[in-house]
């Protein structure tokens, strides 16, 4: 079951679900608008490595924005903070940054029951595109859980996103055991 937006305000009043910074004008029928942070980060080599820590650069989007080219993995970040402690929060696109030829994420729109922090968005586009730091870039929506929770994402001891950041935080599968 989907969360209405009057229950996405009832939980965030309960303090199960926290957006910062939050804005009513964001709230949609049964979603909250996500924008696109002040940061955005490629791979070092062209060549990844998945037992290999690879490495990130990290910059800013300038002020008249930056032009994404097809090719090359963006990872972007959202510019909220959120937490989630009763449901099951996923991350999808809107439909408007869609029609850009922009895509937000490759395979990680779901989050855990206990993820807290910003997102880190896996950002491809169809052809090239200017985007901006503040732009609408996805919505999220919450899931109910059924039954109890054992253990939340943020008490996990091997959770590799857990560390607040501002920033995209690159791959850890290197910290998997394969």
């Amino acid at each position: 079951m989907i969360l209405s937006d009057k229950r996405i305000l009832e939980e965030i009043e309960q303090g199960s679900i926290l957006i910062e910074p939050f804005r009513k004008d964001c709230l949609g029928t049964n979603s909250y608008d996500v924008h696109l942070g002040r940061y955005l980060a490629t791979y070092r080599d062209r060549i990844l490595d998945a037992r290999a820590h690879n490495k990130i650069d990290t910059f800013e989007i300038p002020i008249d924005g930056f032009v994404l080219h097809p090719g090359t993995l963006y990872l972007g970040v959202t510019e909220e903070y959120t937490e989630t402690h009763k449901h099951v929060p996923f991350l999808e696109g809107k439909s408007s940054t869609g029609r850009l030829g922009i895509d937000i994420h490759a395979t990680a729109g779901k989050g855990d029951v206990g993820f807290c922090n910003t997102w880190t968005l896996e950002i491809s586009v169809a052809q090239p595109v200017r985007v901006y730091f503040g732009m609408p870039i996805g919505q999220l929506i919450y899931f109910m859980v059924e039954g109890e929770v054992e253990t939340l994402y943020n008490t996990k001891k091997n959770a590799k996103y857990n560390k607040r950041t501002l920033k995209p935080v690159e791959s850890m599968m290197w910290k998997n055991k394969f």
